[in-house]
């Protein structure tokens, strides 16, 4: 038996008063993936940051051991390393793939030499060797035309080629270990398949050893060959991914594996009869205008929509990134104009009625951190569409329908006094949610109103607005590019790719035989129901 690359044995690690990480302990071989998973506040990445030394807190205090498997076998430790020893070892020993690409790579960069620099740095390559190495590790992690692209920054990438950018980065000294941080998190579900393939690709091809962070269980269960569940600091189970899939022992781990979104056949909300028209899209058609390197060209975002939205249902609108479904939405609020096209709500013009008809449709945006004014309470907050248009009578009306709005989301109306950071993401949803229903809208978007949250609280919210529905006969459009989740919540579903509609049917009709490849694809890129181990691949 060789030691493991990383063991971390009684980890602690607390915060001026508060202790975040109580006594975790692991061990990762060569070759091996750990997952580590829990909701927002469990500890995850707070556990992995303090055992890589990455932690950086005022009043912080680490305690137990963490010790990394040197080039030589002799393990290191990482607990309280000075920073020179952590310098060694970041980027050289230990690669770092994190969340969102766009905020971890460097902007002024490009993204050849970002993969260049700790080649530079770590293995004394010359300028053009690590330029010449750089080509090499983008086409090993399946970047189109990396000869062209090594030249390229950050916000001329997708979302996907970002993070197999960073995949570069982080790989370019055959690191030991690889920590991926929730990687796949703000990806749509194909990109996600494709870079945990591409994850597990480079690793048995290199025998890199993985801790793979993650909210999502059946994500985790296409990457881990061992679990730890962490919650609230502790581990709580710490078994062989299929020994938790099988016979999970903690209640807070069975909680986790039944919020795990996944298609279910049969699954979906009670079909409505005869419900008649509400928003008709007819031949949208919608262009932008953008400055490349070589002049100004045309993005084609939106080409010749149409569909229905029937009252008192849900529809919805399901595609990759840059399949043009956010854009449908901003030209149905108006905040794009559109070239060409119509859009009626109840027979009455969306693309031009008076400024007053705007409240017909509201709209519930994805992260609810960024859509809600950190300056205002959320009594504020969901007032202020009452004030603008004037109803709800005077103050202490509008005190009341705040707080019975804030009762129909599930949340204390004494809520209303605390800051969106004082909630947590659940609560804060469900917040940016009361706001929208605030001016009794005939119609909610709902932009991919749930992929920012752990799935335990993404089953709830969804359940919260399923009954909404049920209660008020709310109308939903409902944008999103998880199959899994569009099942649950819809009654009709519009495939988009490449702003164009490709297919569009009734939702119990479309999962049981979608017409079409790209359809059939984003549903097989859901995490199916059984662990990686259980189907023996590899």
């Amino acid at each position: 038996m060789t030691a493991p690359i990383l063991r971390v044995d009684e980890l602690t690690v607390s915060i001026g008063r508060h202790d975040i990480v109580r006594g975790v302990s692991f061990a990762v071989e060569a070759g091996g993936t750990l997952g580590i998973v829990g909701e927002s506040g469990s500890g995850k990445s707070m556990t992995v940051l303090a055992a890589t030394g990455l932690i950086d807190a005022p009043g912080r205090r680490v305690g137990g051991s963490s010790l990394l498997a040197g080039a030589d076998g002799t393990p290191i430790q990482l607990v309280d390393a000075p920073p020179k020893r952590l310098r060694s070892v970041h980027g050289d020993r230990v690669g770092f793939v994190f969340q969102d690409p766009s905020t971890s790579l460097n902007p002024l960069l490009t993204i050849g030499r970002q993969i260049a620099e700790p080649l530079e740095v770590h293995r004394r390559m010359t300028r053009r060797q690590a330029a010449a190495r750089a080509v090499e590790l983008l086409e090993a992690v399946g970047i189109p035309n990396p000869a062209d692209r090594v030249d390229a920054y950050p916000h001329q990438l997708s979302g996907g080629q970002r993070q197999r950018a960073m995949i570069a980065i982080a790989l370019a000294c055959d690191p030991a270990l690889l920590v991926a941080d929730e990687p796949t998190t703000a990806l749509d579900v194909t990109t996600q398949a494709q870079i945990i393939e591409l994850v597990r690709a480079l690793q048995h091809n290199r025998g890199t050893a993985v801790v793979w962070i993650s909210h999502d269980l059946g994500v985790i269960g296409q990457v881990a060959d061992e679990v730890t569940v962490l919650r609230a600091g502790r581990a709580v189970e710490q078994r062989p991914i299929l020994d938790v899939y099988e016979r999970p022992h903690d209640a807070y781990t069975k909680e986790l594996l039944a919020a795990r979104p996944r298609v279910v056949a049969g699954a979906g909300p009670t079909p409505v009869a005869g419900a008649e028209p509400l928003l008709e899209v007819r031949q949208l058609d919608v262009r932008f205008s953008i400055s490349t390197p070589t002049g100004r060209r045309q993005i084609h975002a939106v080409d010749d929509v149409s569909f229905t939205v029937r009252r008192g249902t849900t529809t919805a609108i399901v595609g990759e990134s840059g399949s043009g479904k956010s854009t449908v939405a901003n030209v149905l609020t108006r905040l794009v104009e559109p070239r060409s096209g119509s859009a009626t709500l109840g027979g009455r013009d969306v693309l031009h009625g008076p400024r007053a008809d705007r409240r017909r449709i509201a709209m519930v945006f994805q992260d609810p951190f960024a859509s809600l004014d950190p300056r205002r309470t959320v009594g504020d907050t969901v007032e202020e569409p009452l004030r603008v248009h004037g109803l709800a009578g005077d103050s202490t009306g509008r005190r009341a329908r705040v707080e019975e709005l804030l009762g129909l989301v599930d949340l204390d109306p004494g809520l209303r006094t605390r800051y969106p950071h004082e909630l947590s993401g659940g609560q804060r949803q469900r917040v940016s949610i009361a706001r929208a229903l605030a001016l009794e809208p005939e119609l909610v978007i709902l932009d991919e109103a749930t992929a920012s949250l752990d799935v335990s609280i993404q089953k709830r919210v969804l359940a919260l607005l399923r009954r909404l529905q049920e209660r008020s006969g709310l109308t939903f459009l409902f944008i999103a590019h998880d199959l899994a989740i569009v099942q649950e919540m819809s009654h009709d579903v519009v495939v988009m790719q490449h702003g164009r509609v490709v297919e569009s049917a009734p939702a119990p009709e479309l999962f049981a035989d979608p017409r079409e490849d790209y359809t059939r694809r984003l549903l097989e890129a859901v995490p199916p129901e059984l662990p990686r181990a259980a189907r023996a691949e590899w």
